[in-house]
């Protein structure tokens, strides 16, 4: 009996195991190994040189800025879209509105469109001449208003936090959604008779019991912005200008990919993967609570 069991959870669990071997370790050790080689990607030699591409990131001027750049956005992501979701999702769960259902699908509604769509959508926004956002401030000026927002240096980065926090924030808020309308109704009941408000509720039985999700939240925030901002920054900005907007995910996709320097993109994969490790860590430790159960 036991034999026929573990033969049926093996069964399931294998296939995505090799799946998992497949797409994630193996890319990962493979990338580690090509960091140590001069290789184009399509010559037939690899020349071993050790720790020069190592040596090469160190003196990367374009390296520093991108990091700069990565931990930019995800300052602001988690700060924004943490608190825009906690915010709806108390509103939401505490205040009983009767459009609930209504505003789950409006604020989740960007994450099912896709990436490549919001970032072409943004990008009509911020047209100097035909996007909106500067026809909208030309109501309140003398003048029309004709900034560039994405071709400004002083103003891309910042002009690319909006699209990032509004695709984000319906996900996190209707995950801690969920956390809420877990929580028992007795708990904000006896909040009550002690003459709790809201605030007082929130910070004293809500957050104590949601901090799990929330600390689940910042983690895959942080973990999703140092791997995955390569995209939207490739589709607005295309890391300009003056790589003002690069990121480490873009450069190495330039590196490897339009300047055929395989071998140092994937250095910088592995400066994504330990920067991405170490800041899990330590944002772990940071945010480590004792569990409180209901």
């Amino acid at each position: 009996m036991k034999w026929n069991r573990a033969l049926f959870i093996t069964t399931f669990l294998l296939p995505t195991f090799a799946v998992f071997l497949v797409f994630t370790i193996y890319p990962l050790f493979r990338g580690l190994y090509l960091s140590f080689f001069d290789w184009s990607g399509g010559s037939e030699t690899m020349n071993f040189i050790g720790l020069g591409n190592y040596r090469e990131l160190l003196s990367d001027e374009i390296i520093g800025q991108a990091i700069k750049n990565d931990y930019f956005l995800v300052f602001w992501k988690v700060v924004l879209i943490i608190l825009i979701a906690t915010f709806f999702a108390v509103a939401l769960t505490r205040l009983k509105l009767r459009e609930y259902g209504f505003y789950r699908v409006v604020f989740f509604f960007p994450n099912i469109i896709s990436v490549a769509v919001i970032g072409v959508l943004w990008s009509f926004i911020y047209n100097p001449q035909l996007g909106f956002l500067n026809a909208f401030l030309s109501l309140f000026t003398d003048k029309p208003v004709e900034t560039n927002w994405l071709g400004d240096a002083k103003l891309a980065m910042w002009s690319l936090l909006p699209p990032s926090v509004w695709a984000g924030i319906g996900f996190y808020m209707i995950l801690i959604i969920a956390s809420i309308l877990a929580i028992p109704s007795s708990l904000y009941e006896a909040a009550e008779i002690d003459g709790a408000g809201q605030w007082h509720q929130f910070w004293n039985v809500t957050l104590p019991l949601i901090w799990e999700q929330f600390k689940t939240s910042v983690l895959h925030i942080v973990i999703t912005t140092l791997n995955g901002s390569f995209i939207i920054v490739r589709l607005m900005t295309d890391g300009g200008p003056d790589n003002a907007t690069q990121v480490m995910g873009y450069y190495l996709y330039q590196m490897g990919f339009k300047q055929y320097h395989l071998s140092y993109g994937a250095t910088i994969g592995v400066l994504i993967l330990i920067l991405s490790l170490l800041t899990t860590l330590i944002l772990s430790r940071f945010l480590k609570r004792e569990t409180i159960e209901l």
